[in-house]
């Protein structure tokens, strides 16, 4: 399979991811960069932020940015009432939560399920991802921490969520 960027690792030993969900798509994050999982709570809107935004919340004494991994990833609104959930993450000593529809188990996962990211992947998620790993009947799709969170210079449009 031909790779569509050169964010893949060749050099991937055994590693843990954290599963997330937004509608029915499976998402990984490298367990080293979480750093909290909470239901979120409070969240103070920000004016004039970019659409990913969500606002502003208070973890544990900390203001937090919360973003939108739906919105981040261009993806149709969300449909149902169900709680949503927050990944905490850390870059450049700035908190971060990340919104997802849902939280997965922590998958130990190896080179013989890895794959480069696929050609045909989503555009707008192929600069977001890192890889992507096929397991019994679905693919789990490894997110890029640090380019998902360098939204203020990216100009991608983001859908609503």
């Amino acid at each position: 399979m031909q790779a569509a960027n050169s964010n893949a690792t060749d050099t991937l030993a055994t590693r843990d991811f954290v599963t997330v969900f937004v509608g029915e798509t499976m998402f990984g994050l490298a367990i080293d960069r979480v750093h909290d999982v909470f239901i979120p709570a409070g969240v103070t809107p920000v004016p004039l932020a970019p659409p990913e935004i969500v606002g502003l919340l208070n973890l544990r004494g900390r203001v937090v940015t919360a973003l939108c991994l739906r919105r981040r990833l261009s993806m149709g609104p969300r449909v149902g009432e169900g709680a949503q959930m927050a990944i905490g993450l850390e870059q450049g000593g700035e908190t971060f939560a990340l919104i997802v529809d849902g939280v997965g188990e922590v998958l130990k996962l190896g080179a013989d399920t890895h794959e480069p990211v696929p050609i045909n992947l989503d555009a707008r998620w192929r600069d977001l991802t890192l890889g992507v790993h096929r397991l019994d009947g679905r693919l789990l799709v490894i997110l890029d921490v640090d380019a998902l969170l360098a939204f203020g210079t990216n100009t991608r449009t983001a859908g609503v969520a």
